[in-house]
């Protein structure tokens, strides 16, 4: 983690800040939760503050990259908070490209919070959500898309979305992207010098100038193309339980998520509010919600929870309607049919049968089924069928998209946005050499390409930009 792969921006900070020791607590702090924690300073002084605070028995060497053993101690009563190990990272050979310390603290909530304390006192500033990271940023030491990919490996919550944005981290996103502006920008310098010395040159050539805003514009379209995966891998999926009481919505709960997360009785109704579990299914992270059986009643508090099962049946991303096969498909469960398919639009609708194990095999072909539905067939209390209900899930939201081989990165939902411009200023170059508009025209929107693809990257930042990128970081990162 010590490469260079953006250039060094820190005109961007103000003067003050590009000065200023910043400090925090790098790791999660619970009560009787987490063996070690960090806090981590960075900046001019940081070295300094360690050895106001921290005392290293013995002759241990005070040199980059090294790790001392010793205790944290207030230099005011010299009395030991803690004992502790203390890592130096020396500039520029650091995440930062600032001299870096952390201390290595005792986990829980006391240790980190008095030596974070300390090291305020000594004239550490507080850091900023994603200050770290930002100067990281500044100093050259990471591009915007690195950047984001941090933040998207910290909240990964599946293996192949920790695969893709650690992919982010190592720069494979901002490579494609810096070539296609790099072509643009050789395009707007060939167009530009036939502006300027349009009498010692020979023609433009148009259709080698198409070519190749094609062949960027080809490009674009395939990394765009791994927007609606990456946004799935990062958010995950909702899926909704919906079906009548005593279907065994409950039960496929908790077979699928193998353990008791609902209470399972043979008395309708028995679930009265939303049940949530989450799962991770073919990489995917998985909410599943199990709702309250959706019928005509008189009790108040059941009325609530059937409303509250409608609601989470309209914003989920796919509804998995739940119906008794002992009892086949019934008017009621037509009725329900209706309304979802009518809140659902065009996302994806599983039917399950569940209970399949207390009837015949023949019977199951005779129960009037939806024909235009995918369905499952499921035994929730003998934990039968979860896989094949994993698996038309994965079908029905086309999941075959991501897999590791398919899907080297994914862009988000800024880097999206960017690139769409991008495509479209491209476009209209496109347009404007078929009008045989003048070559003026040409280099407003390959100068607005330009600048869109520079903002994925950080080439071309504001710090308005700035601020939005990473105030969604943790403090510490």
């Amino acid at each position: 983690m010590d490469g260079s792969s953006a250039p060094a921006q820190a005109s961007l900070l103000p003067p003050i800040a590009q000065g200023e020791t910043i400090a925090a607590i790098a790791t999660a702090i619970a009560p009787q939760q987490g063996s070690v924690g960090i806090v981590r300073l960075s900046g001019a002084t940081a070295v300094a503050i360690a050895r106001a605070l921290f005392y290293a028995p013995g002759q241990q060497p005070w040199e980059s990259h090294r790790i001392l053993y010793g205790y944290v101690r207030d230099p005011r009563s010299q009395q030991a908070v803690d004992e502790a190990l203390l890592l130096l990272m020396l500039a520029p050979r650091s995440y930062t490209r600032e001299d870096v310390v952390e201390f290595h603290c005792h986990g829980g909530l006391m240790a980190v919070q008095q030596v974070l304390q300390l090291c305020l006192g000594q004239g550490a500033r507080l850091a900023e959500p994603g200050e770290f990271t930002l100067r990281a940023f500044l100093n050259g030491r990471l591009d915007l898309t690195q950047a984001e990919g941090v933040t998207d490996l910290v909240a990964a919550q599946s293996t192949l979305a920790a695969k893709t944005a650690l992919a982010g981290v190592q720069g494979k996103l901002a490579q494609p992207i810096r070539q296609l502006r790099s072509t643009c920008l050789d395009v707007l310098a060939e167009v530009e010098a036939h502006i300027d010395f349009e009498d010692d040159l020979p023609p433009l050539d148009e259709v080698v100038v198409r070519q190749q805003i094609d062949a960027v514009l080809s490009d674009v379209d395939r990394i765009l193309a791994t927007a609606e995966s990456g946004e799935l891998l990062r958010t995950g999926l909702k899926v909704a339980i919906v079906g009548r009481p005593n279907v065994g919505k409950s039960s496929l709960l908790n077979a699928w998520s193998r353990c008791d997360r609902a209470i399972v009785t043979d008395l309708p109704g028995t679930t009265r509010d939303v049940v949530e579990s989450q799962l991770v299914v073919g990489g995917i992270p998985i909410q599943v919600l199990d709702t309250a059986g959706i019928r005509d009643a008189s009790d108040p508090v059941e009325q609530m929870g059937i409303a509250r099962s409608r609601q989470v049946a309209q914003g989920a991303d796919l509804v998995l309607l739940t119906i008794d096969a002992t009892a086949g498909w019934t008017a009621a469960d037509n009725v329900l049919y209706e309304s979802v398919r009518e809140d659902q639009g065009h996302r994806p609708l599983i039917l399950v049968v569940n209970k399949v194990d207390l009837v015949l095999a023949e019977a199951l072909a005779h129960l009037n089924l939806p024909t235009n539905l995918p369905t499952v067939h499921t035994a929730a209390a003998q934990q039968q069928g979860i896989d094949a209900l994993e698996a038309a899930i994965l079908n029905a939201i086309h999941a075959d998209k991501l897999t590791p081989g398919n899907l080297e990165f994914t862009v988000n939902q800024r880097q999206e946005a960017a690139l769409t411009q991008a495509r479209n200023a491209l476009h209209q170059v496109q347009e404007t050499i078929e009008n045989q508009l003048p070559l003026d025209f040409w280099t407003i929107d390959l100068r607005t390409a330009i600048a869109a693809l520079g903002s994925i990257t950080g080439d071309e930042v504001t710090e308005s930009m700035l601020d939005e990128i990473f105030s969604r970081f943790c403090i510490g990162k």
